[in-house]
């Protein structure tokens, strides 16, 4: 086993232990779920000693004290998409946990076990099975939160942006929710999903205000402005 990797582990393990000890194994999102909220705080250990991101806008994140308001959901949590981290760095500056939304042809049947357990809502690019996006508009009516890259897959090029896709209209204009979008800045970029997981990154997620869409907005304006919202936050073409 390399060294880098038994330090890593090491240090995830002097992690939980600090959490086990000063008794916030219990708190977390999943609220009396240990499995779940052991995760959690497993993922914020991974993120906070291997990457060490820069965080900015903290308080516009909904629910956190001096934030845009106290009310969570229903709310839509969206980001550009660099890096197979990019979910667990979202994570590591939530305090609460949203239900990713992820294409069917990425669900890999030797990852069924972590699909579950997150709770990743599966979609179809193509709008064949329409479930999927009834099982995400029945979360926001409850008061969820999702959280979606609207570029549909990972950059190709570092700096770059992917044409974001009007997927995300649809859900603001028939759950009303509102947005919070989040940008990442230099995440790891590697071949495959899981190899990001094994590379270090020193990354600046910045937090910005939360944006509400009247819903009688046309579908695909919602994903053109927030695209431009990101080009002009980024400086960042779109290939």
């Amino acid at each position: 086993m390399p060294e880098w990797l038994v330090w890593m582990l090491m240090a995830l393990l002097g992690w939980m232990a600090l959490v086990l000890v000063s008794g916030r194994l219990l708190d977390g999102p999943r609220g009396d779920d240990v499995v779940g909220n052991l995760s959690y705080h497993a993922i914020r250990g991974y993120v906070w000693l291997r990457h060490r991101p820069t965080v900015e806008g903290r308080e516009h994140v909904p629910g956190v004290s001096g934030g845009a308001t106290g009310r969570v959901g229903p709310l839509i949590v969206v980001a550009n998409h660099a890096s197979g981290v990019d979910p667990l760095l979202i994570q590591a500056v939530l305090p609460f946990e949203p239900r990713w939304v992820m294409a069917s042809d990425m669900r890999h049947p030797m990852g069924e076990w972590l699909w579950r357990f997150a709770k990743v809502i599966f979609v179809d690019r193509d709008g064949g099975d329409p479930a999927g996006v009834r099982e995400a508009l029945r979360h926001l009516g409850d008061g969820g939160v999702l959280g979606l890259f609207p570029e549909g897959g990972i950059e190709r090029r570092e700096r770059t942006l992917r044409p974001f896709q009007p997927g995300i209209g649809l859900l603001v204009r028939r759950s009303g929710a509102r947005v919070l979008p989040i940008v990442i800045e230099g995440a790891t970029m590697a071949p495959t999903a899981w190899g990001a997981l094994l590379r270090t990154s020193r990354p600046r997620i910045r937090v910005m205000p939360v944006v509400e869409y009247d819903r009688r907005v046309p579908l695909a304006q919602v994903a053109t402005d927030l695209q431009s919202r990101y080009e002009r936050w980024t400086g960042w073409g779109v290939e």
